[in-house]
């Protein structure tokens, strides 16, 4: 049992044993010469010379146990501490207000310095060492990571249990999974689980490392359709089962392409059925009586029908060029661009142009329209209308913009304009004609003349748009960890081993420090996965609190009322925080507070914040001892980490400051035998004097 005491407490014992046995040596000894002595009043003195020694000996071996305590007991427990923290740590730091602490000890200090400076030495060595043989690895991982970020499908490989192990951008927009994607999340979160459990339960009836299975799902959310294909992992464990990889393209719109074309067939056969069935009636009558052919109803029956039917392929062939408008691919362009372009092109042929207008952007296919302004400009020149031209770009009332090729010159008549759209533009693109490309954009083309000897070939864009900001890329990052594939989940939180848990790090900024009264302005958390901080998943978000926001809260977190301002309130904003940390364990730097805001808005949220919660500070208290300083700026420091300026007292600041303050502390936590969740609640629960422990199991 006094091997699960601190080394301060039994020293303490140890002092008051002795103090509590010298008082009882004396009051013995005082009762052997009393029991001898026939001397008159002998039993006060001694009474009294005991009672006086017994104070005096308390006295002394009580100050004897505080210079002892102060100069050797806290010195020996600072001094473990501090060689703990550099042994379980990257912490490099030489020992020195240790050293100081323990000037009473001899040679201890300095030997303690040495072994940790030896051992930062052998680190550093080792360091170098890992680093030359492992960067050609590192450079070959980059490179794979790069290409995988690229890939225009989504890839993402999972457990037996559907956890995820791996995914990349795509991924993340395909299965629509916005903030909340995430290692060690369950896969069927994003998608119908029926499609996805039938394949992966027919290739493991095959049992053929080989075989891989097509399957079509829909996201849970918006129901977006995904073709994708199941491979299974070769098994490297055959008590374990194999995960599976997963590539998934969205068919969406394809399909709805294709459903489009379905239709516009079936019509047609529905339009054309019928009058070419009459028509095909009406010629065997015909063929069998020749004399038929001179009745006037008849005939007219026959153009009738013939009309009826040369309309309908008119009207079908229309609808299929604006449908083939809709499928046909085309992106925005800037219009400065597009011009820049054309130019370029102009030059080439020794044709001057000039352009103008204001910036949009254009909906369209810009290599097509490139080539159908160089061809036209080519062919005017040819004709002698001109070699200098104008390109106008105008913004229309609608949606969409016009451009006009404009020159001085010789007008160009419609018809001609007309022949002119069927010739081929470009000798290596032989079906690429400048009708083509109209109807590829369901637009026209024509020609009008102006004052003063202007010539004007016109263009209407369907669709255009000012320009914008232009967006932040979005960061195509590659996220997995294939240690996960290896690892058996325990459902008991409490049996589970510290790595094998889910983190989610979190921090608030308030109005105040009041959580009763006062409202949340930023969350931010980090997810901890494997040991590790994925520094991809991250949740930042601002909170509109609905009330003012004091100028003294301010100066703390730099959060003004404007920032705020269109911001979600906590409702949506802990619905989101709460989803990030689904299946996770909390933890804050003082919890209790933080905590507290979000159970009082529970009900707005519409979900309990019933997670296990671990709080770095009452962890700190279990490894360094309650007398220490356990705000997070002396927590960091004698962790070795560094938090910005800048981002002090900012939610994310705090918040990844507090996880990688969390992830040393684990090491120096199983260092001492806390191996489990379990293990590490029973030891936190002993420092309840400092904070309230949150869970209620």
């Amino acid at each position: 049992m006094l091997e699960t005491l601190s080394l301060r407490l039994r020293i303490l014992l140890f002092f008051i044993f002795l103090a509590v046995g010298s008082i009882g040596a004396v009051a013995l000894g005082g009762a052997v010469v009393l029991s001898r002595s026939d001397l008159p009043g002998l039993d006060g003195a001694m009474l009294q010379a005991a009672i006086l020694s017994g104070i005096l000996i308390l006295f002394l071996v009580t100050g004897i146990w505080y210079l002892f305590d102060a100069h050797v007991a806290r010195a020996i427990d600072s001094l473990a501490n501090a060689i703990r923290t550099r042994a379980h740590t990257d912490v490099c730091e030489e020992i020195r207000a240790e050293r100081e602490h323990a000037k009473y000890l001899g040679d201890l200090a300095p030997a303690a310095a040495a072994i940790t400076q030896s051992l930062a030495e052998t680190r550093s060595a080792l360091a170098e060492s890992v680093a030359r043989e492992t960067s050609r690895l590192s450079a070959e991982k980059a490179w794979l990571e790069k290409l995988l970020a690229d890939v225009p499908v989504a890839v993402l490989i999972c457990t037996a249990d559907y956890e995820l192990v791996f995914y990349n951008g795509q991924a993340v927009h395909i299965l629509e999974a916005g903030a909340a994607a995430g290692l060690g999340r369950s896969l069927l979160d994003y998608v119908r689980e029926g499609p996805v459990r039938y394949a992966y339960g027919r290739l493991s009836d095959l049992n053929d490392p080989e075989a891989a299975s097509d399957l079509v799902c829909a996201t849970t959310g918006s129901g977006r359709m995904l073709l994708g294909r199941m491979r299974m992992l070769r098994r490297t464990d055959n008590t374990r089962r194999p995960g599976f990889v997963l590539t998934l393209r969205d068919v969406t719109a394809d399909l709805a392409t294709h459903a489009t074309r379905e239709a516009l067939l079936a019509e047609v056969f529905d339009r054309v059925r019928r009058p070419a069935a009459n028509l095909q009636v009406a010629i065997e009558v015909i063929a069998e009586s020749p004399d038929m052919a001179q009745s006037p109803d008849l005939l007219a029956a026959v153009g009738s029908e013939v009309k009826a039917l040369s309309a309908a392929i008119v009207d079908l062939g229309a609808r299929y060029d604006e449908g083939r408008a809709d499928w046909h691919p085309k992106t925005e362009i800037r219009s400065p661009d597009l011009f820049d372009v054309i130019s370029a092109q102009f030059n080439a042929q020794g044709l001057r142009v000039t352009t103008e207008g204001p910036e949009l952007m254009l909906t369209c296919d810009g290599f097509e329209l490139a080539t159908l302004f160089r061809w036209l400009g080519n062919r005017l020149a040819q004709s002698g209308r001109g070699n200098a031209f104008r390109l106008v770009l105008s913004e229309d009332k609608g949606p969409g913009a016009t451009i006009d090729l404009v020159w001085e010159g010789a007008p160009l008549p419609v018809g001609e304009l007309d022949s002119w759209l069927t010739e081929r533009m470009d000798e290596e693109l032989p079906n690429l004609t400048a009708r083509s490309v109209l109807n590829a954009h369901a637009t026209e083309t024509w020609t009008e003349t102006r004052p003063g000897n202007i010539s004007v070939v016109r263009l209407p864009i369907p669709f255009a748009r000012h320009t914008t900001h232009r967006p932040p890329p979005i960061e195509r990052e590659v996220v997995y960890d294939f240690e996960l594939l290896s690892k058996e989940r325990n459902a008991d939180v409490l049996e589970s081993r510290l790595e094998d848990l889910t983190y989610v790090v979190f921090d608030t900024e308030t109005t105040g420090l009041t959580p009763s009264t006062d409202e949340i302005v930023q969350i931010a958390a980090v997810r901890i996965v494997n040991g590790r901080r994925v520094r991809g998943e991250v949740f930042d978000t601002l909170v509109d609190p609905q009330r003012s926001i004091p100028p003294t809260s301010t100066d703390v977190h730099g959060i003004t009322e404007a920032m705020v301002e269109g911001a979600p309130t906590i409702a949506e904003a802990g619905r989101r925080f709460h989803e990030f940390a689904r299946g996770a364990v909390l933890i804050a730097h003082n919890a209790p507070f933080d905590m507290e805001f979000l159970r009082r808005h529970e009900e707005d949220i519409g979900a309990s914040f019933d997670h296990p919660v671990l709080d770095t500070v009452l962890l700190s208290a279990v490894v360094f001892g309650q007398l220490e300083q356990h705000s997070l700026d002396a927590l960091t420091a004698r962790l070795g980490i560094t938090i910005p300026e800048e981002a002090r007292h900012t939610a994310i600041g705090d918040t990844i400051a507090t996880a990688d303050a969390f992830l040393k502390i684990v090491s120096m936590l199983k260092a001492r035998g806390l191996e489990t969740f379990g293990d590490v609640l029973t030891e936190v629960r002993r420092h309840g004097r400092l904070l309230k422990d949150l869970n209620t199991t």
